[in-house]
């Protein structure tokens, strides 16, 4: 009988001092399109590092798409080192098999970054709306400017995925910011 490693299942506490950089990653997170942000925030100013989708292939089973996902997320969180991480919650879908599709996409991205021990914010489509723009029920396209507006970028990022995942990025940062015992 082969045995099970264990694995520390609290994520470490954001130790936090004022002004210093905290790299958050942002992920909305798909099946087909799996959309991240990675900013830096600092002192209440934001830096955008990288955003952009990672999307699997439609003729794979289900499986290998999930595990295309795993491979990719423990690479890029290796790669870039965010100290937060922050994931969007479903909201309910008329289309059942999509909503559990992107759930089993969900699990793959909780369990990645449970494995590496990073703190976690599951935020809802109206605390990320709520955090970027200031009303729980902005439509897409403010998101997507304020989004623009708050990173200082030239233009909305694209797809809307990478704009999602640096939406829920934002949130994160801003939501954490209650969580730290200075």
């Amino acid at each position: 009988m082969q045995k099970v490693k264990e694995v520390e299942t609290k994520p470490k506490k954001v130790k936090a001092k004022k002004n210093s950089a905290v790299r958050v990653l942002g992920i909305d997170p798909g099946y087909g399109r799996m959309g991240f942000g990675l900013i830096e925030e600092t002192g209440g100013n934001f830096k955008t590092l990288d955003y952009g989708c990672f999307e699997t292939p439609k003729n794979e089973s289900a499986g290998s798409r999930l595990l295309e996902i795993k491979i990719f997320l423990d690479n890029y969180i290796e790669k870039n080192k965010p100290e937060v991480v922050g994931v969007e919650t479903l909201f309910f879908s008329k289309n059942v098999k999509t909503a559990l599709q992107v759930g089993e996409a969900r699990g793959v991205i909780l369990l990645s970054v449970a494995e590496k021990n990073i703190s976690l914010f599951e935020v809802s489509p109206q605390q990320v709306k709520m955090a970027v723009t200031g009303y729980g029920a902005a439509k897409k396209e403010q998101m997507q400017k304020m989004v623009k507006t708050i990173l200082g970028l030239k233009e909305i990022p694209k797809p809307d995925d990478a704009a999602d995942g640096l939406a829920v990025a934002i949130a994160a940062a801003q939501i954490r910011k209650f969580f730290i015992k200075l």
